[in-house]
């Protein structure tokens, strides 16, 4: 009979185990799911991705500086013809 405790022993840890990959399985998809959720939550909201909103940002202060750049010059411009007159 010494094989009736080793016995039940070794089915117990098996249910043990195969109870810690079902928990594990079931934690992957638990994170899937919300995941998913978050993103289309925030999908939803009209939110901007850092990249996306440092590169407009970008565009926005080269803009600027052609801006100042065309503003000299035209001011320039309007000086010679002013003194020209």
């Amino acid at each position: 009979m010494s094989t009736g405790p080793n016995r039940i022993m070794d089915e117990f840890a098996k249910l043990m185990t195969d109870a810690a990959g079902a928990a594990q399985g079931v934690r992957k998809e638990v994170e899937t799911a919300f995941h998913a959720q978050a993103e289309r939550w925030l999908n939803s909201m009209d939110l901007v991705k850092r990249e996306e909103f440092e590169a407009v940002r970008e565009m926005a202060v080269k803009a600027r500086e052609e801006n100042d750049a065309l503003t000299a010059r035209l001011d320039a411009l309007e000086a010679k013809l002013a003194a020209g007159v």
